[in-house]
């Protein structure tokens, strides 16, 4: 038996299979999954899981290089953007229109996680990243500026509280 982290075995899969530039959503009950798109349904009633049970899971296994979300989270539904705060980097944030996540975000993921949440604007798209610091521990390798600041980056830790 696997010691710890994600016990299902089709979400191991998907993030072990995110790439640099993959996306990976993480999207409520009602989303409208692309037929031909790989997706993990987690649902099993109305609300379980819930977003912050699965952002809990996913976020110490995958490297994120941004988060993408519908505007009228942080405008509308405080909880969600609490809970994105807590296990992604704030520096990462973008938020778009809905629209943008509904249509061209789907049609691009490469994995969407359904859950049983019924939240507003319940849908994320994280963007898969590197671990930069990893790339760049041989010390005879120089580091340009624009990498610095991404090694920065990477001592953010998913569930550690961050102000």
């Amino acid at each position: 038996m696997k010691r710890a982290g994600i016990l299902n075995v089709g979400l191991a899969e998907a993030i072990v299979s995110i790439g640099h530039g993959d996306i990976l959503m993480i999207v409520d009950a009602g989303y409208p999954v692309p037929a031909a798109t790989w997706q993990i349904d987690l649902s099993i009633v109305a609300g379980v899981p819930d977003l912050k049970t699965v952002y809990a899971a996913v976020a110490p296994e995958l490297i994120v290089e941004k988060v993408h979300f519908a505007h009228e989270v942080k405008l509308h539904n405080h909880p969600m953007y609490a809970a994105l705060r807590q296990w992604f980097d704030e520096r990462d944030f973008e938020s778009v229109d809905h629209a943008r996540i509904i249509g061209e975000m789907g049609a691009r993921a490469k994995v969407i996680v359904r859950t049983g949440a019924l939240d507003p604007w319940g849908n994320i798209a994280l963007v898969g990243g590197v671990d930069y610091r990893a790339y760049f521990s041989d010390p005879a390798i120089d580091v340009p500026d624009n990498f610095r600041k991404l090694i920065d980056r990477s001592t953010f830790i998913p569930g550690a509280h961050h102000d």
